[in-house]
């Protein structure tokens, strides 16, 4: 096999021992390279399999809940399905989604914040019976359409206010939980634990540490006035690194023992999304077209052109998130150049001519040709699952999973069985076109 799209039957390139992703890279850019050029995407499997160990490790009191809207892929809610996470879904393609795998009702929060009346009902139909709210507006919509919800409050704690300034506009304010939890009290809705929303740019472990206080007091709020408080969702902002997780639990495990100790029955949730998906997925985009910027003044002083390249991707489809002001990182260059070779202020833009259809602003590369290949790591969270693709006719990248032979060993030893749990999965060893890393970096444009 050449490669592997994603399809119906979550086909998967099992990689031999010695097999590295770079080695995966080059082998679809040159096929690529020989025909249309397309952009594509590159998963490894294993990562994601690597980042919920690393969950495990540093955050076993906490489950995650994976935020589905970060990567809605099918084959990344089959891995995390059979890993034992749960799912949390804003809409009712998502709940479909993740239904379709046969994920327990129990197992999904519906966590959008303004809902549709049909998609409340939809959930009440299917026994999703665990719902965000943080208005009275959505509280009197639930307690018509679906009256066996059970709520988390959402609460936008000070703290994190003050880090995102449109955290407000997400969560109730401190104050007005207990308005809320008495009008629930009126409608007869239940509200069983609270929801921080804490923001997905979130940097600062003392975030959390608000959260937590905040949450307590909204316990105690709930627990007088009647309720059965029993979840804690800490929410998001967790980037992927170690590091972050390691002082994240420091942070938090000190907080829990003092106001959530494991004697008060309750259960901790948080809703990693990035966390799992980032770093497994690479993308490869073509570069369809060039234009030397020369200005006056600094520029023409210094005698050095600018560069700005149009990629086949865009904000409009695979750099969506840049549309949310999230930083694409630079890319890195797939040919051959000597290592002295000068390099040259660019920007990335895509294809669409659209004013605000730029990647990355500012970055200094060699000077590249029409048909050179661009590599963005980290490229899996709002990337793909639920494409922009209003300003181009293109169809979104395909995308070619793989997972080693080792990591695969490693997820059965875990307890995943290929059988019980990841019954969509299609294995098929992977095998590289010959001498193709020397022909993808040599294929003249």
């Amino acid at each position: 096999m050449k490669g592997i799209a994603d399809e119906p039957q979550y086909s998967v390139g099992l990689l031999e021992a010695g097999t590295t992703l770079c080695e995966v890279i080059d082998n679809h850019i040159y096929e690529q390279t020989l025909s249309e050029k397309s952009a594509f995407f590159v998963a490894d499997l294993g990562v994601i399999m690597r980042q919920h160990a690393r969950w495990r490790t540093h955050m076993a009191q906490i489950r995650p809940y994976y935020a589905v809207r970060c990567n809605s892929s099918p084959t990344v809610i089959e891995v995390l399905a059979a890993l034992g996470t749960g799912f949390i879904c804003t809409n009712k393609s998502e709940l479909e989604l993740v239904q379709g795998h046969g994920i327990p009702s129990e197992d999904i929060i519906y966590g959008g914040v303004c809902k549709q009346v049909s998609q409340i009902k939809y959930a009440a139909k299917n026994g999703i019976d665990l719902l965000v709210c943080d208005n009275e507006a959505e509280l009197r919509k639930i307690s018509r359409c679906h009256p066996n919800a059970k709520l988390l409050l959402q609460v936008s704690t000070e703290a994190s206010s003050q880090d995102d300034e449109m955290s407000m506009t997400f969560g109730c304010s401190l104050k007005d939980c207990r308005h809320l939890l008495e009008r629930a009290k009126e409608l007869g809705v239940q509200v069983v634990g609270v929801r921080c929303h804490i923001s997905s740019s979130c940097e600062d472990d003392q975030v959390y540490v608000h959260a937590i206080s905040d949450a307590r007091c909204v316990f105690d709020m709930g627990e007088e006035i009647g309720f059965n408080m029993k979840i804690l969702d800490i929410g998001g902002g967790f980037a992927g690194t170690e590091t972050q997780l390691e002082l994240i639990n420091s942070a938090v495990m000190s907080m829990m023992d003092l106001y959530f100790p494991p004697s008060t029955g309750v259960s901790i949730i948080a809703e990693p999304g990035s966390f799992f998906v980032s770093s497994a997925f690479t993308l490869a985009v073509n570069v369809i077209s060039k234009e030397v910027i020369t200005t006056l003044g600094l520029k023409m002083h210094k005698n050095e052109p600018e560069f700005q390249y149009y990629m086949n991707e865009g904000v409009y489809g695979s750099f969506a998130s840049k549309l949310s002001e999230t930083l694409i990182a630079a890319p890195s260059v797939h040919k051959n150049s000597p290592l002295d070779s000068s390099v040259f202020s660019s920007s990335l833009w895509g294809p669409s001519g659209d004013d605000l259809d730029q990647v990355v602003e500012h970055c200094l590369l060699p000077e590249l040709n029409i048909g050179d290949w661009l590599i963005f790591t980290k490229a899996g969270a709002y990337s793909l699952g639920q494409p922009l693709c209003i300003a181009t006719d293109s169809p979104s990248p395909p995308v070619y999973y793989v997972i080693s032979s080792r990591d695969w060993f490693e997820m059965q030893d875990t307890g995943v069985s290929h059988e019980a749990t990841l019954k969509n999965f299609s294995l098929v060893p992977y095998f590289l076109n010959s001498c193709q890393t020397e022909a993808a970096l040599s294929v003249p444009a």
